[in-house]
């Protein structure tokens, strides 16, 4: 798909990765509409980028919200054949805390943003993405959605988190075989530790600690190059996931999930 054709929709777009991956769009000549509910820096990024980026204040686990969003992307731009998840919550707690046994109504906050907005996002996505003249390929859209290494190296405290993002991937090929028939991908990108505005709330001490825990290259990850990952998956139809080459080189990349972390393999806490 060639990028100045694109006209995504990127959940958590106001700020870390997913407004690393507007800009990245942007830069490159597609259209983004940023999926967020902070108002403030949302509106910032669009005025920023006048005639290119829109922002549309959206809770991604509102089917109306979202439906709403998309339709005022189309009104917008045409059409929408790309949609990049970002949005996440990141809250931590044990299974037997200071207070007590693991809260059930924070499980369910973390599942329901990270797992079921992801998902509410990719089924209305898809809905109207099958509408689209298909490229030369027959490609009528991409879906590209954000897990994490925590999926497979959940640390403690990270239950929900975890399962939330284990989710993402484990429903990343039923969804992309089922999207196969209708000539939408479906991939997953699986970061590791990033500068996000998560990371800039810790002590220098701390970020430089887990930046060695890296084994290379030994810091954090830039979510510019997440934004790079995501476009590299929206470029190359057929992507084989072995190796960072591979995905420039050969496009065969679908219904796959990719780690981005240094070859970091998180401790038990």
């Amino acid at each position: 798909m060639d990028i100045r054709e694109v006209v995504a929709v990127v959940t958590g777009g106001a700020s870390g990765l997913g407004e690393a991956t507007v800009l990245e769009l942007v830069k490159k000549g597609a259209k983004a509409v940023i999926i967020d509910l902070d108002e403030k820096k949302g509106e910032e990024l669009a005025a920023a980028n006048p005639g290119s980026v829109v922002f549309i204040r959206t809770d991604v686990t509102s089917e109306d919200d979202v439906r709403q969003a998309i339709g005022k992307t189309v009104d917008q731009f045409g059409k929408i054949n790309v949609a990049v998840n970002c949005a996440g919550v990141p809250d931590a707690g044990k299974i037997r805390g200071r207070k007590g046994p693991l809260s059930l109504s924070l499980f369910q906050k973390v599942i329901q943003i990270n797992l079921v907005g992801t998902l509410n996002v990719i089924r209305l996505a898809v809905e109207q993405m099958v509408n689209n003249t298909p490229g030369s390929d027959g490609e009528k859209g991409v879906i590209i959605n954000t897990a994490s290494i925590a999926a497979f190296d959940g640390q403690i405290g990270q239950a929900a988190y975890s399962a939330s993002k284990g989710g993402i991937v484990g429903m990343t090929l039923p969804i992309a075989r089922e999207c196969a028939d209708y000539g939408i991908r479906v991939v997953t990108i699986a970061p590791g530790l990033f500068e996000t505005p998560l990371m800039a709330g810790m002590p220098p001490a701390v970020k430089e600690s887990m930046a060695q825990g890296v084994p290379f290259p030994k810091r954090l990850g830039r979510p510019v190059e997440f934004a790079k990952t995501v476009l590299h998956m929206i470029e190359n139809p057929m992507f084989n996931a072995k190796t960072v080459l591979h995905m420039i080189e050969n496009p065969m990349f679908n219904g796959c999930c990719i780690r981005l972390d240094g070859a970091l393999r998180m401790p038990p806490k």
